[in-house]
């Protein structure tokens, strides 16, 4: 069987889709979509991609009315927690490690849920 190589894209709907692509830019780091073809887009570390559909009734993205959550791999949780929380940006952390490392939360100006995963250190 064929299989898809990765996630090329990652497209939604947006109320302020220049604002909001800049804020993704000036806080997590995103680049901007390019303009021409001569121009590379942002370009991910290779690592892990959890593709897990959930139960309509979850609590787990906390607000209903979301589709999806997007969880981000980051190399120091503290570090980008400081760097967030310094901008005003509320974010929460998981008091508890986890067996696959540490999480914390956080939306973005339009409300959509965000997860930062700090991958747990092997070896």
């Amino acid at each position: 069987m064929e299989k898809v190589l990765g996630i090329g894209g990652l497209f939604f709907r947006s109320k302020d889709p220049a604002g909001l692509a800049t804020w993704y830019r000036d806080h997590l780091g995103i680049d901007l979509v390019p303009e021409t073809y001569e121009e590379q887009p942002w370009q991910q570390q290779a690592g892990p991609t959890v593709f897990a559909p959930f139960q309509q009734t979850t609590d787990y993205f906390r607000n209903p009315e979301k589709q999806w959550m997007i969880n981000f791999r980051v190399a120091s949780l503290d570090a980008i927690v400081t760097q967030l929380s310094d901008t005003g940006i509320e974010v929460e952390v998981d008091p508890e490690s986890q067996p696959n490392g540490r999480f914390a939360r956080l939306v973005d100006p339009e409300g959509n849920p965000i997860e930062l995963w700090e991958e747990l250190k092997t070896g």
